[in-house]
């Protein structure tokens, strides 16, 4: 199985790049794509990486799976965006999983997909989700095709229920055990 994952000037580190490692020892193919002029991105903490592919060049079609880190990046350019918004209805409209970490949640809400659905985001962004069901307890949700985690604390809880949806319990939690969780 394949998947997007979205990278922006200073999307959250860990949020990003460790959710993508952990995916990719799961055995899962992941494409970072970005939106930006530059593959080059700048992450938050300053890191320097090189995203895969332009969104535009991409066939989301031939994709599993998109996942939206968040990061300061996302109050910067939720409110005026439409391509992030657009890719997440076009994977939802195929019952494909759509997974959202931190402030990436806002998209969504934004897009109309948390409307009825039970999901966490960074304390503040439920904002932009009035008709969800905001449950700032948990770490990571699942409803449907939909993963929300509330924030880069929760990488290893997110990964996991994206793995566990993906390639079944057992695979998850032998990721799980290999790191030591």
């Amino acid at each position: 199985m394949k998947g997007l994952l979205i990278l922006s000037h200073h999307v959250e580190d860990g949020e990003a790049l460790a959710t993508r490692a952990l995916l990719i020892r799961a055995g899962l193919e992941v494409t970072t794509i970005t939106y930006e002029n530059t593959l080059d991105i700048v992450t938050a903490f300053g890191l320097k990486v090189k995203a895969d592919a332009f969104a535009k060049n991409i066939d989301p079609i031939a994709y599993d799976f998109l996942i939206i880190p968040g990061g300061a990046y996302v109050a910067k350019i939720v409110d005026k965006d439409v391509q992030i918004k657009e890719m997440a209805k076009l994977f939802d409209k195929q019952d494909k999983l759509v997974a959202a970490i931190c402030a990436g949640p806002r998209f969504l809400g934004q897009a109309g997909l948390l409307n009825g659905v039970s999901f966490t985001a960074y304390a503040g962004s439920e904002k932009d989700m009035p008709k969800g069901i905001y449950l700032p307890s948990y770490k990571a949700i699942r409803d449907h095709n939909i993963i929300t985690a509330r924030g880069a604390g929760a990488i290893y809880e997110f990964v996991n229920e994206i793995i566990k949806y993906l390639l079944g319990e057992e695979k998850a939690q032998a990721v799980l055990n290999s790191i030591l969780f």
